[in-house]
């Protein structure tokens, strides 16, 4: 029996247009509804129905119901990474129309990322940690070293509860729009957390879009320079 991973199954999931709209709609890590996805991807929400059980058969969504409601959301992180990565990918057809207009400069700038920092800022955090010596990097795998285990309890993040989880610490994510690494995993979810809670960044509500405040901003680079 052949026994290599079934990839052209994900391909097929991914290569309809409206599901992949779908997905990515759903990269900002927040859970919606079918009748949500359906208007983002400009179909009826019975035909929104049927995409989105295709995914979650296929293992990308999980599902969860509240009341009479349902509300879907990417199955995990991994999920999350893939399409960052295909994304860049995609970007590399045309790469000067990220380039265009207010909107995709923003994009560039931060975003969120299935809940952890993306974009100029995202790379910005990972080379800070990763030139300070708080990461570790050996074959491409990320470790949190004891001087970065003292800087992120400083920072204010709880470090026991999140090496408690079942979730990977420490992962790298290859960021579509500067193809470099930004920081994944439950440690770049605390910090994108922690950036919220000390009201240095604000989440555009309609989109990926993170923006610094001003003390934000000016906190952020004294914080994570190189």
């Amino acid at each position: 029996m052949d026994s290599t991973p079934n990839i052209a199954k994900i391909g097929a999931l991914l290569g309809d247009n409206t599901r992949a709209r779908m997905l990515s709609t759903l990269m900002h890590g927040k859970a919606l509804t079918a009748s949500e996805l359906a208007r983002e991807a400009g179909i009826t929400a019975q035909t929104a129905t049927s995409h989105l059980a295709k995914l979650e058969a296929g293992g990308l969504l999980s599902l969860q119901k509240q009341g009479r409601h349902k509300y879907f959301a990417l199955a995990n992180e991994e999920v999350a990474n893939l399409l960052e990565t295909l994304m860049g990918l995609t970007a590399n057809d045309e790469p000067l129309k990220v380039l265009t207009g207010p909107r995709d400069a923003a994009m560039r700038n931060a975003r969120v990322c299935y809940n952890h920092l993306a974009g100029n800022k995202g790379i910005q955090l990972h080379d800070s940690l990763v030139s300070k010596r708080f990461l570790s990097v050996n074959d491409g795998e990320l470790t949190l070293t004891k001087k970065g285990r003292v800087f992120v309890q400083d920072f204010g993040i709880d470090l026991d509860a999140l090496q408690s989880s079942r979730a990977p610490l420490c992962r790298s994510c290859l960021d579509w729009s500067e193809r470099r690494s930004h920081l994944a995993g439950s440690l770049g979810r605390a910090f994108m957390t922690q950036f919220e809670a000390l009201r240095w960044v604000k989440r555009d509500k309609s989109s990926r879009v993170v923006t610094f405040t001003k003390q934000g901003e000016r906190a952020f680079n004294e914080a994570f320079t190189q």
